[in-house]
Formats: C-alpha cells, structure tokens, sequence
C-alpha cells in the first residue's frame, strides 16, 4: 500500500461520522467535476471511472439516511440524491456535462449546508 493511500485510510477510519459525511461529499464533487471534464476532452475511460466512483457515492449517501431521526428531511434528501444519480446517468449516456456540472452544484449546496450543520453541533458539544 503506498503511503498516500495508509494516509487516506487512516484519515478515514480516525474520522468522526460528520467527518467522513464531509469527505464523501468532497469526493463525490471532485469525480463529478472529473467527469465533466473527461467528457469535454472525449475521454471515455476517464469519465466512466469518475462517474462510477461519483455514482457509488452518492448511492452510499442514499443508503445510509435514517428515515426515523431524519424525518421528512431524509425523504427530501432521498429524493434529490435520486435526482443527482439520475443527472449522473444521463450526462453519462449523453456525453453532457452540463449534466455533471448541475450534479455537482446541487452536491456543493448540500455540502456547505452540511458544513454549516457540523459546525453547529461541534459548537453545542463545546459549550
């Protein structure tokens, strides 16, 4: 294993919950952008493994919402992680990535409401 990769993992499994919620989301951003890019250069292999990694992401963000504790905010959510994956497949099948880019501005909002969030409970954990 490279010494990136040792660091990534450890960086990971040290993570708090917000933590790797925040990386996912960073993640997800960085390969929808990849793929718009690989998509304007022609680059087909390239695209496929950003959207794959973006898709997987994303799906993971679905699959992991608590529907008990979140209540109506994780239908809302549900429903617009569904919309991104969609957006993700087309600009796939299409070649778009105008596709891509709405994806990946829609994952940016949530993520700094997600930041916002984080930021919120840590400052109640401390006082």
């Amino acid at each position: 294993m490279s010494k990136l990769n040792a660091y990534k993992q450890t960086a990971v499994t040290t993570a708090s919950k917000e933590q790797v919620l925040i990386m996912l989301y960073e993640a997800a951003i960085k390969h929808l952008k990849r793929a718009a890019d690989c998509c304007q250069k022609n680059d087909l292999v390239g695209k496929g493994m950003a959207v794959g990694k973006a898709h997987d992401i994303v799906n993971e963000l679905n699959n992991t919402l608590d529907y008990e504790i979140g209540g109506e905010i994780a239908k809302n959510l549900e429903r617009l992680y569904s919309f991104i994956v969609d957006q993700i497949t087309r600009g796939n099948l299409e070649n778009d990535p105008k596709r891509f880019d709405h994806a990946r501005k829609l994952m940016e909002s949530l993520l700094e409401g997600w930041k916002g969030a984080v930021a919120q409970v840590q400052a109640a954990k401390r006082a």
